[in-house]
């Protein structure tokens, strides 16, 4: 049923992804689909604000992220898994759904935590993803 599933993970918190991606495995190995982990690095929004950091900074920063995401991935997925790690750098909503084209995802798994006041003001990444993804959205709860 699934042949490409995405979940974007984020590095610093494990509470992020540990449940989502146990199921993300479980599908892989259910519908023999490949896995696409994809980690979004913030960019630092406006370009006044790079000015404050030294040149080159936001590079070091993906390729930190990329090391990280390749240690997590061989750590964490089985090896009969076919996987893909991505590192993007921008908005995290913008970026996962862009990875999901790009990868041609017909399903995206994602973990989230309880709604606060504040998610429903402002909408939360998971709520944006649901909302503009074109393939089906798993939202694991945490």
């Amino acid at each position: 049923m699934y042949k490409e599933i995405l979940i974007p993970v984020d590095l610093a918190t494990e509470s992020s992804w540990g449940k989502a991606l146990s199921t993300a495995i479980a599908l892989c190995r259910t519908f023999g689909a490949r896995l696409h982990v994809v980690n979004v690095v913030p960019d630092f929004g406006l370009s006044m604000v790079s000015q404050y950091f030294p040149e080159g900074y936001e590079q070091q920063m993906i390729d930190n992220a990329d090391k990280m995401l390749h240690a997590l991935v061989k750590e964490q997925v089985p090896d009969e898994i076919t996987v893909q790690c991505i590192v993007a750098s921008g908005s995290i909503y913008h970026e996962v759904i862009s990875a999901a084209k790009q990868t041609g995802a017909d399903l995206i798994v994602m973990q989230s935590h309880r709604p606060e006041l504040t998610d429903y003001l402002l909408g939360p990444n998971a709520a944006k993803i649901v909302r503009h993804a074109d393939c089906s959205v798993m939202v694991v709860r945490g």
